[in-house]
């Protein structure tokens, strides 16, 4: 019986003309269409995927970095603008309104010199100013960090009194006003930390 079965599937075979090898031959290729279709797509979005989360991670780093970077300087910036605005109106105003309001000539002269000192720094200087003292002050850090000796720790802290010179214009504008009593100001110079 069991030749009877072959015999049958022999004749199957032949009467069909060899179509079962042909059957497969297409199957195969059509099989083989398919990975490569597959493999074509599954690395196509993985490189979409891989592009889309390094543009993810970028935009969150630039938002982090703009986050730190606003803190650093929202304080500064103020602080500048206070005073190149107070300068400039006190520079503006008629001579006869400054010696009512500034009693002597030598606080005016040194209001003119602030005003003239400030408006003599450009916008990208400023920010050169800025960035300097962000070095300096990270470097002092590093090296409170890394103190091995007493000379170190002493260097530290005379490097500590030093301001930078953004925040010496906001000083010297601090003490022309104290001085200066009958200039009424609802200013609130802060005092301009930078944070990491």
């Amino acid at each position: 019986m069991r030749y009877f079965v072959l015999d049958c599937c022999e004749g199957d075979l032949q009467d069909d003309g060899g179509s079962l090898w042909d059957d497969s031959v297409e199957e195969l290729d059509r099989e083989s269409d398919l990975d490569r279709e597959w493999q074509r797509r599954h690395d196509q979005f993985h490189t979409i995927g891989y592009r889309d989360g390094l543009i993810a991670g970028k935009e969150d780093s630039a938002q982090e970095g703009f986050n730190v970077g606003f803190k650093q300087s929202v304080l500064v910036g103020y602080n500048w603008g206070v005073v190149r605005g107070v300068t400039s109106v006190v520079a503006c105003l008629p001579d006869d309104l400054k010696e009512k309001l500034i009693e002597t000539q030598e606080k005016r002269n040194k209001f003119q010199g602030l005003y003239e000192s400030v408006h003599s720094i450009s916008t990208v200087d400023a920010l050169k100013f800025f960035h300097d003292d962000i070095l300096r002050k990270k470097a002092m850090e590093q090296r409170e960090l890394e103190k091995a000796s007493s000379d170190v720790a002493r260097m530290n802290k005379d490097d500590s009194s030093c301001c930078s010179k953004l925040e010496n214009y906001v000083g010297e504008l601090q003490s022309l006003l104290l001085d200066s009593p009958t200039i009424k100001s609802h200013l609130s110079v802060k005092a301009t930390p930078v944070q990491n």
